[in-house]
C-alpha cells in the first residue's frame, strides 16, 4: 500500500479538497461539485501550528486545491457556509476552523443554525490536547466531575455529527463518516470534527487511497408503492386539498415538477419561510406564505382544506400558526420527506418518505385526470386577487419622512430585479417579507427562519453571493436588515469589502428591536427593553424620549463600504430607490441607511403565534393580553394527524 508522511492537518485539507457532491438536476443532467469548495479559519494557538500550517502549505503548493478564506468572527463563518449551501441546494458547503476554547464555541450557534435549518456546515474546532500533557492550557475548560470534558463537547446536542480524532489514525474512519452526513439529504446538518492542538501536528503514514477523488451521490428515493398508493387515495377523495410546500422542494430542484403538478391538478399552495421561491408569486395556485406570517389567502383555505400534503417542510411552528392553521375537523395530512422523522409529523397515518421531485412526478402521473372543482378552483382565484390588491395597497407611498417597513419592502420590490435575492432571518422583516415579497426566481427568497438568527443577515448574504460566483452567477444579492440585528453581528461588511464582494445592504433604523417591541405589546409588556434610549436613572430603565446618538451609517463607512444615506422626508422612498439603482449599477459593496417608523405594521395575515402570557400580573396590559390570548389559544389542536 502506498502511502504518504503526513499531519492530520496536512491529510484531512487534502482530503476535504477530494471530495464531490454529484446530483442529477430535473433535466437529467449530472451535476458535479466540490463538497467542500473553499474554508474560512480564524487562527489561535490551536490551530496556527495543525490546519493553519496545512492551509498555508496548501495555499504555496496548489493555491485551487483548498482556498482559504478570512472572516471576522467565528459564528459568521459557519453562516456563510450555510448561505452558500442553501444557493446550492445543498450539494456544497465550506469548512470553518476555529482555534481552542472561545473560537470553538463561538461556533455554536452557527453549529445549532445549520442544524435547525437541515444545511450542511463543516465545522472543526479545535480542542485541548489529547495527551493532556500541558493541562489545563490557555482558554481550557476543566471540569473536576470529568476531566475528559472539553468544551467541544457542547456541540454534541447541535450537530447531526460530532467526533473527535483522538488518534492519527482514527482520521480515516471520521472523515469518511462525516462526510456520508454532510451529503445525506435526511441527516444532513452540522457536522463537527473535534481536533485536538496536539493531534492536529502529530505525522502518520496516510494511504494515498485515502486522498484520492471520492464522489458522494445525493439519495432521491422514490414513494414506496403502498404510501404513494395511499397518497394517491386521499388527494383523489379530498375536495379542498392544499400543498404546504417547504425547503424540501427547492433542495431536491423539484420546483418545475410542483408547477406542473398543481397547474394539472389545481390545487393551491402554501409555502414555509424555507419554501419561498417554489412558485413565482404571480402563478393562479400560488397563494404566498401559510402560518402565522402567512397572507390572508393562503390562511384562509389552509383553515378550510380537509387535506394538507405537506411537501418538504418540517412543520415550525410559524407554519401551522402553532396549530391552529388547519382547523377543519376532518383535516388529514400527506407528508412528504425524505426524512421520516417530518414525514411522520402530526400523527398522519400517509407519510411519504421519498424525495419531493421524485413523489411529486409520481402523484402527478398518478393522478394525470384529477381537477379540483369548479368552485374551488374559483375560491383560489378569488382569494389570491384580493390579497394581490391589499399588497399593492400596502406597497402605495404614503408620502410620509418615516415610511413603515411594508412600503420600504414596495421600494425594494420595485427597484430590484426578477432575479436578485433577498436576504433575511430575524425580527419584523421576515414576516413582513413572508406576506408581501413577491418572489420572481426560485433561488430569489432567502430567509433564514428556522432559527431566526440575528446577525445572520451580512454573513448568510455574503455566503449566498459565493454560492452565486461560484456558478458563474452574478445577480445582485440584497441583504435587509434592521439596527438590531445589525449591532449582532456586522463585521463580516469588512470580509465583503477585502474580498470585493458586491452585496447590497439595506439597514432599516428602528431605534430598537421593531418585532419583539410589537410582540411585547401584544402579551401586555408595553415594548418594555426593546428601544434603542439612553438610561433612565429616575426610572431606571431604557423607556424615555432620549434617542442613542448612534450613527450606523457612518459605522459601515468606517469598514469601508460605499454607504449611501437617505434622509427623512417626503421623498424617502424616492430617494431609496434610487440608491438601489446605484447600488445594482455599482461594482462595489454598498451599504444604504433609510430611517423608518416601526410602528407602522403590514396586512394581517389572520396567522397566530403561540407565545404564552403570564396567567397573573398587576399589570393592565398584561392582564388584557392574557384575555386575548385565552381566546386565541381555544383554537389550539394538541394533535393534528
Amino acid at each position: 500500500m502506498t502511502t504518504r508522511r503526513m499531519t492530520v492537518s496536512q491529510a484531512l485539507v487534502e482530503f476535504l479538497a477530494n471530495q464531490w457532491t454529484v446530483d442529477r438536476a430535473a433535466d437529467g443532467t449530472e451535476i458535479r461539485e466540490r463538497t467542500v469548495p473553499g474554508m474560512f479559519g480564524i487562527f489561535g494557538h490551536g490551530n496556527v501550528a495543525g490546519v493553519g500550517q496545512a492551509l498555508k502549505q496548501c495555499n504555496a503548493e496548489n493555491p485551487e486545491l483548498m482556498p482559504y478564506y478570512q472572516a471576522r468572527n467565528e459564528q459568521a463563518m459557519v453562516h456563510q457556509a450555510v448561505g452558500y449551501a442553501r444557493m446550492h441546494r445543498r450539494r456544497g458547503t465550506y469548512a470553518s476552523a476555529a482555534s481552542v476554547g472561545p473560537g470553538a464555541t463561538n461556533l455554536l450557534t452557527g453549529a445549532a443554525l445549520a442544524t435547525t435549518n437541515r444545511l450542511p456546515a463543516l465545522l472543526l474546532p479545535s480542542d485541548t490536547f489529547a495527551t493532556r500533557v500541558a493541562d489545563p492550557v490557555l482558554q481550557q475548560l476543566e471540569q473536576p466531575h470529568d476531566i475528559g470534558l472539553t468544551v467541544n463537547d457542547a456541540f454534541r446536542p447541535v450537530s447531526k455529527f460530532f467526533d473527535r480524532v483522538q488518534r492519527p489514525e482514527q482520521l480515516f474512519s471520521i472523515a469518511l463518516a462525516a462526510m456520508r452526513v454532510l451529503t445525506d439529504p435526511a441527516e444532513t446538518g452540522a457536522v463537527t470534527i473535534a481536533l485536538p492542538e496536539d493531534v492536529q501536528a502529530e505525522a502518520f503514514d496516510v494511504p494515498v487511497e485515502f486522498l484520492q477523488p471520492r464522489e458522494w451521490r445525493i439519495r432521491r428515493p422514490r414513494p414506496e408503492r403502498d404510501a404513494l398508493a395511499l397518497a394517491v387515495e386521499a388527494i383523489r377523495a379530498a375536495k379542498r386539498p392544499f400543498i404546504v410546500a417547504g425547503g424540501g422542494v427547492l433542495y431536491s430542484d423539484a420546483e418545475q415538477q410542483l408547477r406542473e403538478f398543481v397547474e394539472a391538478t389545481g390545487i393551491p399552495v402554501g409555502s414555509s419561510q424555507a419554501g419561498g421561491g417554489v412558485l413565482d408569486w404571480d402563478h393562479p395556485q400560488y397563494l404566498g406564505g401559510v402560518g402565522a406570517t402567512g397572507t390572508l389567502a393562503a390562511n384562509r383555505l389552509a383553515a378550510e382544506a380537509d387535506l394538507i400534503i405537506g411537501i418538504g417542510t418540517r412543520y415550525s411552528d410559524f407554519t401551522t400558526a402553532s396549530r391552529t392553521a388547519f382547523q377543519n375537523p376532518d383535516v388529514r395530512f400527506v407528508n412528504i420527506n425524505v426524512a421520516s422523522f417530518d414525514a411522520y409529523k402530526h400523527g398522519t397515518q400517509i407519510p411519504v418518505i421519498a424525495d419531493a421531485r421524485e413523489a411529486l412526478l409520481d402523484l402527478h402521473t398518478a393522478l394525470s385526470d384529477l381537477r379540483v372543482e369548479a368552485d374551488y378552483a374559483e375560491r383560489v382565484a378569488s382569494e389570491k386577487a384580493q390579497w394581490d390588491g391589499i399588497v399593492d395597497e400596502a406597497f402605495r407611498p404614503s408620502g410620509l419622512a418615516l415610511p413603515g417597513q411594508p412600503e420600504i419592502i414596495g421600494a425594494v420590490q420595485q427597484a430590484s430585479a426578477p432575479e436578485d435575492v433577498i436576504v433575511q432571518a430575524a425580527g419584523s422583516l421576515p414576516g413582513d417579507l413572508h406576506k408581501l415579497w413577491r418572489v420572481r426566481d426560485p433561488l430569489g427568497y432567502h430567509v433564514e427562519y428556522a432559527y431566526s438568527c440575528m446577525g445572520y443577515e451580512i454573513a448568510g448574504g455574503l455566503g449566498a453571493k459565493r454560492g452565486l460566483l461560484a456558478d458563474g452567477d452574478d445577480r445582485d444579492v440584497i441583504v435587509m436588515v434592521g439596527d438590531g440585528s445589525y449591532l449582532m453581528l456586522n463585521t463580516e461588511l469588512v470580509t465583503a469589502v477585502a474580498e470585493g464582494i458586491k452585496i447590497i445592504v439595506i439597514l432599516i433604523q428602528n431605534h430598537g428591536y421593531a418585532s419583539i417591541g410589537h410582540l411585547s405589546e401584544t402579551v401586555g409588556s408595553e415594548r418594555f427593553g426593546t428601544w434603542y434610549r439612553e438610561y433612565d436613572e429616575r426610572a431606571r430603565n431604557f423607556q424615555g424620549d432620549r434617542v442613542l446618538p448612534v450613527d450606523l451609517a457612518m459605522n459601515a463607512r468606517s469598514y469601508g463600504m460605499n454607504v449611501i444615506e437617505v434622509e427623512p422626508g417626503a421623498d424617502a422612498i424616492d430617494e431609496l430607490r434610487a440608491a438601489i439603482a446605484q447600488a445594482k449599477a455599482s461594482d462595489r459593496a454598498t451599504f444604504i441607511h433609510i430611517n423608518s417608523d416601526p410602528l407602522i405594521y403590514a396586512p394581517d395575515g389572520a396567522g397566530w403565534w403561540d407565545v404564552p402570557v403570564p396567567q397573573v400580573s398587576t399589570l393592565e396590559s398584561t392582564q388584557r393580553a392574557r384575555a386575548e390570548y385565552v381566546q386565541q389559544v381555544a383554537a389550539q389542536k394538541p394533535l393534528l394527524g
